[in-house]
């Protein structure tokens, strides 16, 4: 099935990229093969970002027409600077970058629909 939209929400660890219509889904989930380690670290720390687990993510979204990047902290941003360097064509397809918690698949596959309805792009 082709799908117009796509969502991904992203942490270090994890990706969660579903597409959609109004009625229908499909959901991958990408981890990282990155070991962060956190114990002993300072907290303003952080881990090389992960060139091959963003690619990875690209990969997967694929034909959407429309992106929409979501997660709860830093790495959404440098996702987004990854791809804008690496794969402007994708990157032009992104409608938004939004901060987003921690939801379950069904709560973003819910906020998506949304956010696409009120932003009248849904087809």
């Amino acid at each position: 099935m082709s799908f117009q939209h796509a969502i991904v929400w992203l942490d270090q660890s994890e990706a969660h990229v579903i597409h959609f219509t109004r009625d229908d889904a499909e959901t991958d989930v990408i981890k990282t093969s990155s070991q962060h380690q956190k114990a002993g670290v300072p907290s303003n720390n952080r881990a090389d970002p992960d060139y091959t687990y963003m690619d990875e993510v690209i990969a997967v979204l694929g034909d959407a027409k429309e992106i929409l990047v979501v997660g709860p902290g830093m790495e959404k941003l440098a996702f987004m600077r990854h791809m804008t360097k690496s794969h402007a064509e994708t990157a032009d397809k992104v409608v938004s970058v939004e901060t987003v918690d921690h939801p379950t698949d069904v709560q973003l596959l819910t906020y998506a629909r949304k956010y696409f309805v009120k932003s009248d792009l849904t087809h």
